[in-house]
């Protein structure tokens, strides 16, 4: 059994292990109301208050791990759209929502600089100390930046604050509620989340029963993968997943080099009338755009992400493919679903998954044989962390001898990004590509990883990719028949999207 960073990480694991192994012996339509007895057997608790407690909410777990949707979660569903990120009500403790305490730090100044500043008159003086009104409280914390003792503390829910997309509110009973009109699926509350009260939606049965039923299912790797485990290859990984069932395995880095040749055409042709133009490798950041910059959607990249144009590129050559996306991100269970590309990918599974599925099948992954794993570049590789996607565009600029400048900025994590599209938004970014991952550090950030010590990943992604045998971009993507294959997507916004951009 794999050692996990925390025991909730360890405790989404053990239900994933128990659905993956009864759909593996085809018991879980009879069975997987035992799975709550299975993790907690007995009368006494692991963590909560009482046994009870805890397999109510190994029970939602569960459902949500085999694929359903809770029903507490439908009724702030958007039509259309299948909710990835979910909440278990039982889970959530209902942490503090007095966000504002002042504290023993409080001296009783003079100067009174909190109730000056508070603009609704929340703040009096009582007994020479601080006191806050709650009910007229609005949680703006002017008097919190206006202390100057630091007296005044913010209690901000975990899950609320690790939401840069402002996505996390309290419904009418105070539990952790999702807008799913501002949700991007980049599972950074269900890291963040000390209870494990939010978690992302899985499609392991789908998958297992895909490859039960013997079609030909590919398993496309994101370059993360490099950066996972400290004591086992790719190679290994690879030999791992084939004898699970996967006809083959191919790195999604060779899609991250279809993008960087795409985009840098795409570039070279549209910078001069778009004047900036975004990546659109991170679903994530894709979904914050389109939901909170509507009006910027005309400048996202028409390239579709790497997950999508190797999917593209497989179901050209074998139109019986199911392909199953495995890396470190939540949000690109959304991006399969999305109008443009769907039916493209067929599904996506975490890093966190795929060691429940390979355990629940007793595959050892440190005792396969290291083969060669030999499909991308070093550009491609390194699409994985923070500074990757840009690298590999500017390289394909070059190669392509196109007579265009990038200037550009990267934004690592949602924050930053934030920052950028509102200084694109009002005309003055002095950039001209913006390089957008949702999670910090990049792809070796996202909520699925198994290692989240983000600045060991990069290491081990940087020497993952210098490796590569593939040095040209455009050398190595020159050996696959892509004649065919339309890497851009129409984000409805802009009638130049619909252009191709392989001769440009």
């Amino acid at each position: 059994m794999f050692k996990f960073n925390t025991d909730v990480q360890m405790l989404k694991y053990e239900v994933l292990y128990n659905v993956a192994k009864l759909t593996l012996e085809d018991r879980l339509e009879d069975e997987y109301d035992e799975i709550p007895y299975e993790i907690i057997p007995g009368t006494k608790p692991r963590f909560r208050c009482c046994v009870y407690k805890e397999r109510a909410i190994i029970e939602q777990r569960t459902k949500v791990a085999m694929g359903k949707n809770l029903k507490r979660t439908m009724k702030h569903a958007v039509d259309g759209e299948e909710p990835i990120i979910q909440v278990l009500d039982i889970a959530c403790e209902e942490c503090p929502i007095k966000r504002y305490r002042v504290t023993e730090a409080c001296r009783g100044c003079i100067t009174h600089r909190c109730t000056e500043v508070c603009p609704k008159g929340a703040i009096t003086i009582i007994n020479k100390k601080a006191n806050i009104d709650y009910d007229k409280c609005i949680e703006c914390g002017r008097c919190k930046d206006a202390c100057p003792y630091n007296a005044i503390s913010d209690n901000l829910r975990p899950c609320i604050r690790s939401c840069s997309a402002k996505a996390i509110t309290m419904d009418e009973e105070l539990k952790a509620a999702i807008n799913y009109e501002k949700c991007t699926s980049c599972g950074a509350c269900t890291v963040a989340c000390p209870f494990g009260a939010i978690t992302d939606k899985s499609y392991i049965v789908d998958i297992i029963r895909a490859i039960k039923s013997g079609k030909k299912v590919y398993a496309l790797v994101a370059p993360a993968i490099a950066s996972q485990f400290k004591d086992v290859t790719v190679g290994q990984i690879k030999s791992a997943l084939k004898e699970f069932g996967f006809v083959d395995v191919i790195e999604v880095a060779l899609g991250a080099d279809f993008v960087a040749m795409e985009e840098a055409k795409e570039f070279s042709h549209k910078i001069k009338d778009i004047k900036v133009m975004t990546s659109s490798c991170c679903p994530a950041f894709v979904a914050h755009i389109k939901k909170s910059y509507p009006e910027l959607s005309q400048n996202i990249s028409t390239t579709v992400s790497p997950m999508t144009a190797i999917s593209k590129y497989i179901k050209k050559h074998d139109p019986m493919a199911v392909t199953v996306f495995i890396g470190p991100c939540t949000a690109k269970k959304s991006e399969v679903m999305r109008d443009d590309v769907k039916g493209i990918t067929d599904f996506a599974m975490t890093f966190e998954e795929m060691v429940a599925v390979l355990d629940a099948a007793k595959i050892d992954m440190k005792e396969q044989p290291d083969v060669e794993v030999d499909d991308a570049t070093l550009f491609g590789r390194k699409f994985a962390r923070s500074g990757g996607v840009l690298e590999a565009v500017v390289e394909a600029v070059k190669e392509i001898g196109a007579d265009v400048e990038v200037n550009p900025v990267v934004c690592n994590g949602l924050d930053e990004c934030n920052k950028t599209l509102k200084i694109m938004k009002a005309g003055k970014l002095p950039n001209n590509f913006i390089e957008g991952m949702a999670c910090v550090g990049g792809c070796i950030g996202g909520a699925g990883v198994i290692n989240n010590n983000v600045n060991q990943a990069k290491l081990a992604v940087n020497k993952f990719g210098d490796s590569s045998y593939h040095k040209n971009i455009k050398d190595r993507i020159s050996q696959f028949d892509t004649d065919d294959v339309d890497f851009h997507v129409d984000h409805g916004e802009d009638e130049s999207s619909e252009t191709s951009f392989k001769e440009a």
